[in-house]
This record gives C-alpha cells, structure tokens and sequence, in this order.
C-alpha cells in the first residue's frame, strides 16, 4: 500500500514538474518574442527606421522611465538598448532558434560581431540548451574558432536547421581544459590528466561537444597475445561510433600517431558493432609539429586527429591568432 501511495506522489508531482516547465518556456517565449517587437518599435521611431539618430538616447531614456514605473523591473535603458539592438541584429525573427533561447542568452549572443560565429552560437545554444554560464565560457574560450579549425573552411551555420554531419565539427583543436585546475605544464603526469579528467566528468563531456557519452577509462582491447589499454573511450550517439582519446602530455611523436592507429584499427575490428561508423581516435597532446601533420596519416585521415589542449583559457591574443589563422585557411581555400 505504501509503495501505491508514493507512486501516486511521484506520478503527479511529474505531471507538476513537467506542466512547470512547459509553462515557463512558453512565458519565455512570448517575452522573448516581446522584446523584439519592443526593440522594432524603437528603431521604427528612430527617423523611420534608421539605425540612429539624434533623439534616439532621449527617446530610450524617457521610455525606461514610463515603462519601469508601469511595470517595475526589467526596463531600464541598457535592457532597452539590448531590445533596439536584438532587432536590428536580427530583423526577422525566428520562432525555431530565437524563441527558445532565455533572454540572457539572447543578450549575451548579439554582442558578438561575427555574423557566422554569431549565428553558430544562436543555433547551438538553443539546440543543446546551453545555460548562460555555459554560453558565456564556450564564448570565451573560442569553442567556435577552435572547432572551425579542424573544418578547412566547412561552415553549416547560416541557417538554424540541422545540418549534415561531419567528423570535424565534432573534433576541436586546441580543447580547453581550465576546469581541471591542474598547471599549464603536465609532462609525464598522464595519469594525474587523466584522473583530473574523470573526477570532472560532466564538464569534460560539456567541452567535448554534442553527441558524446562516457564508456571507460584505460578501456582493454585483447588480441590472441597481447592487451593493450585505451586511455578513455566515448559513444558519440550522433556520429554513431566509438571515440577513443589518447592522453600524452608532451608534444605529438610519430610513435603517438602509430598507436593511435593500432587503436582505431582494434576497436574497428574487435569492437565496433555491425551498425556503427568507422571508429574515431583523438590524441590530445601539448603540442604538435605541422609538419609532422602534413606528412602523416592526419592529413587526409576522417578517423585520426590530433589536437592540443590547454589547461587555461585562451587569452585574447591567443583568442586573435585563432581567429587570423582561421581567415588565412579560409583564403588559401578560396584561391585553390
């Protein structure tokens, strides 16, 4: 009888839960879309719609007045200048991808000055429904320049629809690891990463990317003589097959390379089930020779990549060379 009666309590207080939350995103999007038409309004009586003019201070000024003492919080000038802003950034507004960010998001998102980068954000942190803290520090540690680096200039992001996937938008170069607290300098402390990275699973799945599910740690692969342990091994359920990361903490070797290698092979032909995808294996290391690169299986390899990691977040200049040498790959592809 007892276990009839706290059935009952979780069975409505899941009907509770989810009518909640039902409800505040609907609340959120009629606001969302509030703000907007409040920022049209605006630009509108500005000169006709020009996107300044020389009362459009006083008139946002006198407006936060009305507003706040009418309806309380939430309506002073910078809020209204974000709203003017909102809509002059995006003119038509998208119930898909728009509507389904929280405000503070939205505000966050439209600072940024790069219309594609602006756009990949606006359609990821909707899709994966990314908190504010976690908009905030994938902006910060240029998680769209990084992944960018690994796409030779493939960019699915002018519009919010699901777009085809490929292996390298899911492969990040450099990854940024700043949550484990460990010091910039890891050689030959392997195992000390990896435990840092297990005892910070949930953030380390978070910088990974969409798709990605933990299976082991020093995972075993056994042939008929030997046994051989990969470092840690993940399930991208997106790309349907094994992902398997190799930690060193020194700079990328020939030998590193060959034993990923060995790895993807294994798990291709021991692991990998009849519907899965061929196997993907990433080396982090703390630095790599671009020649190196060039010359070896990661030039063409879709299964193999190498990328650096970070323990701290980028600086801006660092920040900067990204975003150079992402325009320099750029150009070089559109000469060819």
């Amino acid at each position: 009888m007892a276990n009839e009666v706290a059935k009952i309590y979780s069975d409505i207080a899941e009907l509770l839960n989810l009518a909640r939350a039902k409800a505040y995103h609907t609340v959120n999007s009629i606001m969302v879309e509030t703000y907007w038409k409040i920022g049209q309004r605006i630009v509108e009586e500005e000169q006709g719609g020009a996107s300044r003019a020389e009362y459009g201070a006083k008139l946002i000024e006198n407006l936060s007045k009305y507003l706040t003492d009418t309806f309380g919080k939430g309506f002073s000038e910078a809020n209204l200048k974000n709203m003017r802003q909102f809509y002059l950034t995006y003119p038509e507004f998208d119930t898909q991808c728009v509507a389904n960010l929280s405000w503070t998001n939205i505000r966050t998102i439209i600072r940024i000055d790069n219309k594609q980068e602006r756009d990949y954000y606006l359609k990821e942190a909707a899709e994966q429904n990314w908190t504010s803290r976690q908009l905030e520090r994938n902006i910060k540690s240029g998680y769209y320049h990084r992944l960018l680096s690994t796409q030779a200039g493939v960019n699915n992001t002018e519009k919010c629809l699901p777009a085809v996937i490929d292996t390298k938008e899911f492969i990040k170069d450099p990854y940024v690891l700043e949550f484990l607290d460990l010091p910039e300098n890891t050689e030959g402390k392997e195992s000390v990463l990896e435990s840092a990275l297990i005892n910070n699973l949930q953030k380390f799945l978070l910088e990974l990317g969409k798709g990605f599910s933990f299976v082991a740690r020093q995972f075993r692969i056994s042939t008929e003589t030997d046994h051989f342990y990969a470092d840690l091994v993940f399930y991208n359920y997106l790309l349907k097959c094994f992902v398997v990361i190799d930690l060193k903490t020194t700079k990328l070797s020939h030998a590193d390379i060959g034993q990923m290698d060995m790895y993807v092979r294994m798990f291709d032909e021991l692991k990998r089930g009849a519907d899965d995808n061929p196997t993907i294996g990433i080396i982090f290391c703390t630095d790599k020779s671009e020649t190196m690169v060039k010359y070896s299986v990661l030039q063409e390899s879709q299964q193999i990549f190498a990328s650096k990691y970070k323990t701290v977040l980028p600086t801006e200049e660092e920040l900067a060379d990204m975003i150079q040498k992402e325009n320099i790959k750029l150009l070089y592809l559109k000469d060819k």
